[in-house]
């Protein structure tokens, strides 16, 4: 662990940051004072939050929090009436919303005043369909304009919403939308991806033969081939043409309670059926505006932009942005098409503030030997955000020495479950070498042993000790709440178990070393999966690896496979180089027993590696859900591999 920080943050940005805004007439004078104050009195916290940020609402109420030691069963602001859409929609001027970049096809921008419009032409169709609060609607679409128009018209009237992307198979789609009856259907005509075009029209009409509750199909035109896509679908028409007759006036948003549905996101569905995870509005509304405004230090100034899809819950965080006045770039396609470029001079021509990505694209940068430092000016950017896996130590240092040196490295960690952090960055701390900055506000984070004692200098499981405003309302068709029970609360009582192998640092950060449930444990000592993954990540032989503990004669041995770059032989040499690598960068308990290399490595629709099923795979088991995978086909490489037969 390094002595000093990469990054301090200058005393003219901490003063000029929302975070210290909001502290200095409350009287806090450091992170850790505002942190503790955040728990140990969320009922002031949140309520300040509230006003901090303005929400709109028809009424607040006076409770802030009952229940508050009951988890589940806590409720925030049990009597306020609001709305989420309208929240996000407070500007009307010609300034950008909305930035939108399709590869190198497609380049578009929305001012705020054009979307406001869009959302009420869109809002005034849905009523006339019929579409009313509660009802579902559904979309498989690009992270586009159309896609956030869709979403906040459904928010504006208290429809609930649910996407994923249209890289999805059908199998994969149906788990999802299958689960929850939506009565309307969106979907782009098609999407690019690699200069490629790929036409959606004959897997949306699959689809759509198995959800009969549809009864309305909005086609955007993103290819350029709406009119034939909504002709060839049932019940088909382009979104164009749906909304197009109806008014663009200012709208009547509905005043909904709290803890009315926003939408609904799922698990990885890596181990069976995909959990339909139900958000609330207010809770959203709040826990992203404290993410935004206070950790993220998101201001109206800001062009905020996050790689994601539609299918990951980075998404609804990103579209959360514009509650803080940001304006959201975005982008649909590869990252790397035409060039590893074409991120970063998305970043420069685009003025980029904050640019959100993920730990493997950081990665894939520094192996592509591609230094942004040189190639662009990335002159407007202050933050850098990561997420998706752990960031390691290697890439905490190219981002300094390869990227920017004065940038806040945010890496952040949490889950669809919460659709929001439990830990991640903030304004006035420093980044230090491996480590995310610390909990986020208002959050009672903690490393936790087998017993449930608080952990501290060695790793448990990551938890968090009281409630707030995120935790889902419900899951679907859960009636009883056994599984949203289990899923979280069933460990430890009264405390979320998130299931992340962590550990708590000196200077007041964590260490996410993997999922808890694909640690490894030869003769019982736990091993997270990140530990291993950041020492060999660093021989530039290696592109990627997975790790998974084989079961072996009354034990369990780790067991390495490794994808290598093309015309690279895994020999006795480079076995021995990696075995030295990690036997000198983290221990000799971390050496696998076999080194095995694959061409693939199968990963789930949002890019996370999947060791669970390659376990499965390796001990004989089905593998109960393939289509929550990208790349299901990879799993073969895992079967019946002679390595792991002696």
């Amino acid at each position: 662990m390094s002595d000093r920080p990469l990054w301090i943050p200058s005393p003219e940005r901490v003063a000029q940051s929302n975070l210290w805004r909001f502290m200095e007439p409350r009287g806090f004078q450091s992170f850790d004072e505002v942190l503790r104050h955040s728990i140990d009195q969320p009922e002031v916290f949140w309520r300040d939050l509230w006003d901090f940020c303005k929400v709109k609402a028809e009424r607040r109420g006076t409770d802030v929090l009952v229940n508050e030691t009951r988890m589940p069963g806590a409720k925030f602001f049990p009597d306020a009436r609001l709305n989420y859409a309208e929240n996000l929609l407070r500007k009307s001027d010609e300034t950008d919303a909305l930035v939108f970049r399709g590869e190198d096809k497609v380049a578009r921008r929305m001012s705020w005043g054009e979307l406001g419009q869009a959302v009420a032409r869109l809002h005034r169709a849905l009523v006339a369909r019929g579409i009313g609060p509660g009802d579902r609607i559904c979309a498989i679409v690009p992270n586009m304009p159309e896609a956030i128009i869709c979403f906040l018209a459904a928010a504006s009237l208290g429809a609930i919403w649910s996407s994923c992307s249209p890289d999805f198979g059908e199998r994969g789609i149906l788990d999802r939308f299958g689960q929850i009856g939506p009565k309307l259907l969106v979907t782009s005509d098609g999407y690019f991806y690699a200069g490629k075009t790929i036409d959606l029209a004959e897997k949306v009409r699959n689809v759509l033969n198995d959800l009969p509750s549809v009864h309305t199909t909005l086609v955007i035109n993103y290819a350029g081939n709406a009119d034939r896509v909504a002709a060839e679908l049932p019940h088909g028409e382009t979104l164009a043409h749906f909304s197009a007759s109806h008014s663009d006036a200012p709208i009547s948003f509905a005043q909904l309670p709290f803890d009315h549905p926003l939408y609904i996101l799922y698990s990885s569905g890596t181990t069976g059926i995909p959990k339909c995870i139900v958000h609330s509005a207010g809770g959203i509304l709040l826990k992203h505006l404290c993410e935004h405004v206070l950790n993220t230090d998101t201001r109206s100034t800001d062009r905020l932009f996050y790689f994601s899809t539609c299918g990951w819950m980075m998404w609804n965080w990103l579209v959360s942005g514009l509650a803080a006045g940001a304006t959201l770039l975005l982008y649909d396609g590869s990252p790397f098409h035409p060039s590893e470029r074409a991120l970063f001079d998305y970043a420069d021509e685009e003025g980029i503030t904050i640019f959100g990505t993920s730990a493997k694209y950081i990665d894939a940068v520094k192996k592509s030997g591609m230094l942004p430092r040189n190639t662009h000016k990335l002159t407007a950017l202050r933050s850098i955000l990561s997420t998706g896996s752990p960031l390691s130590a290697e890439s905490f240092d190219f981002v300094y020495s390869g990227i920017k040196a004065d940038v806040q490295l945010a890496s952040i960690s949490g889950g669809t479950d919460i659709c929001g952090c439990f830990v991640g960055g903030n304004p006035l701390s420093p980044v230090w070498r491996s480590e995310i900055q610390g909990a986020m506000l208002g959050m009672a984070v903690d490393v936790f042993d087998e017993a449930g004692k608080p952990l501290r200098g060695q790793k448990g499981e990551l938890v968090c000790t009281k409630p707030f405003p995120s935790m889902p309302v419900m899951f679907w068709n859960d009636p009883d709440g056994a599984k949203y029970h289990n899923a979280y609360f069933g460990r430890f009582p009264n405390v979320w178990c998130h299931g992340d192998f962590a550990e708590l640092t000196p200077h007041g950060g964590m260490i996410i070393h993997g999922r808890s449930d694909a640690t490894l444990n030869p003769g019982g000592v736990r091993i997270g999966t990140a530990e291993l993954y950041a020492q060999v990540e660093q021989i530039p032989e290696v592109i990627e690896a997975l790790a998974i503990g084989q079961d072996w004669d009354n034990d369990v041995r780790v067991v390495l496979f490794v994808r290598l770059r093309t015309g690279v032989l895994l020999d006795d040499e480079l076995i021995g180089k990696i075995k030295t690598q990690i036997r000198h960068g983290a221990s000799p308990r971390h050496v696998p027993a076999r080194i095995v290399s694959v061409s693939d490595i199968p990963r789930t629709k949002s890019g996370k590696i999947t060791e669970l099923a390659v376990r499965d795979v390796v001990h004989g088991r089905a593998v109960k859900n393939q289509e929550a995978l990208a790349n299901p086909e990879a799993l073969d490489l895992f079967r019946d591999v002679p390595e792991l037969r002696t």
